[in-house]
């Protein structure tokens, strides 16, 4: 009989133990919500190192209480890229660094929003140019001044520069396009010339958007924000009205005649999509070709969108944030296709406040192709988005430690990530031991 009580209790025993053990394994969420959906989104890799990982890139709790409208839609698993990376800070001292183009083998363009200056910045030698002269002036209160740099298809035949800005005009101030040819000794813009505005004007420093890129027929993509108050930022839902809006437009600032609205005598022919509160960051995806975007949310509800063409994407009607003041807006309505607007492909809760934007078109890095990044302005971190069949499947938060607002992001022809601050530093992101005999020579 005590031969028998011994084998029991060591199987009660057993059994507890491995039962606990699951227990374990199970709540180990770091006190966020079930992830379940997490567990067929990223299969990347099998090897650990490769960290893909159950658990949410997010940490902090939800502000709000909305459910997303598919599992994928939020709080993607955490992963970690294998590669070991090479940061440098390749110039550092200047002013709020919005806005970045490559114009050349490794230089930028760099405009400053505060000070309305464009400059020239080296990679290699961290080198930063004198002001180029002619830049348009600018309002620089709050979110205004000079924005965005683009340069034109033919740029080594044409050497025009295209830049957004908020501009001053009598009703208020709009956020306005123009363009100038960069001179040969690349010390002044000449010509500068406004060729479009986004109208109406509006007496406020607030949402702006005024991203700007290119598309493959060389006609510019422009996006706008709502001007941020209420209730002027109602009009992101009238086609009467520039305002929170995806534009498209020539060269000369006039609209695309293929637009979704060009035979609607009660819409403005410029206008590619709308309903949409602050974007900041555009870009289209290498493999798809698909237009997508990245705009800021109210209190949470930061919004990753692909633009369709003359779709509503339903702001201030819908929002999975809220306001600042932690009311609901418009009642807490969050379901986009319900009540027929585009659902964005993913949203963040709590914000990441989403600024400039770039997919990695690159093999430099090869677990990087094809998947964005976003710079990211509190918290201050720049995110990484792995995408697969249009749906988001991790997410990861890179140089975190820095403590700086990410505003811009770009890839380099040799795959370097490029990344501007606020606090006047751009860093430069390789797989290490890329430019090892440049950085032995500094």
């Amino acid at each position: 009989m005590p031969k028998v009580s011994w084998s029991r209790l060591m199987f009660f025993t057993m059994l507890i133990f491995v039962l606990a053990l699951a227990a374990c394994g199970k709540g180990d969420t770091s006190g966020e919500e079930s992830t379940d959906e997490s567990e067929a989104a990223t299969e990347e890799s099998t090897d650990d190192s490769e960290a893909a990982s159950e658990e949410s890139a997010e940490t902090e709790p939800k502000v709000t209480e909305f459910e997303p409208a598919f599992p994928e839609q939020t709080r993607a698993p955490a992963v970690e890229t294998e590669a070991e990376l090479d940061v440098k800070v390749v110039a550092e001292g200047l002013g709020v660094s919005w806005g970045m183009e490559v114009f050349d083998t490794n230089r930028i363009l760099v405009t400053q929003r505060d000070e309305a200056e464009l400059l020239i910045v080296n990679l290699e030698d961290g080198s930063v140019s004198d002001p180029i002269e002619g830049t348009p002036e600018v309002n620089n209160e709050d979110q205004g001044g000079l924005l965005d740099v683009a340069i034109a298809p033919d740029f080594d035949e044409s050497r025009l520069v295209f830049m957004t800005f908020a501009q001053d005009v009598d009703e208020g101030t709009l956020t306005a396009v123009g363009k100038g040819v960069l001179s040969e000794d690349e010390t002044s813009l000449e010509d500068f010339e406004v060729i479009f505005q986004a109208e109406p004007a509006y007496d406020g420093t607030l949402h702006y958007g005024g991203r700007i890129m290119f598309d493959d027929d060389g006609n510019l993509f422009l996006t706008t924000g709502e001007r941020s108050d209420d209730p002027i930022r109602e009009r992101a839902q009238d086609l009467d009205a520039y305002l929170g809006k995806v534009i498209h437009i020539t060269q000369d600032g006039e609209a695309v005649d293929t637009n979704p609205f060009i035979e609607d005598e009660d819409a403005l022919d410029g206008i590619y999509s709308y309903g949409h509160r602050n974007i900041q960051g555009v870009d289209f995806h290498p493999e798809t070709g698909d237009l997508w975007i990245v705009e800021f949310g109210p209190q949470a509800g930061d919004e990753l969108n692909i633009i369709e063409p003359g779709s509503n994407y339903g702001w201030p009607i819908v929002s999975y944030g809220i306001e600042y003041t932690g009311e609901l807006i418009n009642d807490g309505i969050s379901e986009h296709d319900a009540q027929g607007f585009v659902e964005p492909r993913y949203y963040w809760d709590p914000t990441s406040a989403p600024s400039g934007m770039s997919f990695y078109d690159n093999d430099a890095i090869p677990e990087w192709e094809n998947n964005l990044f976003i710079g990211g302005l509190a918290p201050n971190y720049i995110v990484r988005v792995v995408i697969e069949d249009d749906i988001i499947v991790g997410e990861e938060r890179l140089l975190t430690e820095e403590g700086e607002r990410f505003r811009d992001i770009l890839v380099t022809e040799d795959g370097a990530l490029i990344a501007a601050t606020d606090g006047g530093m751009i860093y430069k992101i390789t797989a290490a031991g890329e430019g090892t005999e440049d950085d032995d020579a500094e």
